[in-house]
C-alpha cells in the first residue's frame, strides 16, 4: 500500500514537471494550468522548509552515512 502511494506521488510529481516544460514551449491552456499548480505548490514547500530551518545543520549531523563519520575498511 504504501509502495503504491509512493509511486502515486512520484508519477504526479513527474507529471507536474512534464506540464511546467511543455507550458514553457506554449502548450494548451489545460498545461498552464497544471504547471501554475505544480509552481504554487513547490513555492509552498520551499518556503515551508526555509521556515523549519532544515538548511541549518543545526543537529549536530555532519552529513556522513555511517554513524563513524568514515567509509568503514574492508579487512
Amino acid at each position: 500500500m504504501v509502495v503504491i502511494a509512493l509511486t502515486s506521488v512520484l508519477l504526479l510529481a513527474v507529471g507536474g514537471c512534464v506540464c511546467v516544460v511543455w507550458a514553457a514551449r506554449g502548450g494548451p491552456r489545460w498545461v498552464r494550468g497544471v504547471a501554475a499548480v505544480t509552481l504554487t505548490i513547490g513555492s509552498i514547500l520551499r518556503d515551508s522548509n526555509r521556515r523549519r530551518g532544515r538548511g541549518s545543520n543545526g543537529d549536530g549531523n555532519n552529513g556522513s552515512w555511517g554513524s563513524d563519520g568514515g567509509g568503514g575498511s574492508d579487512g
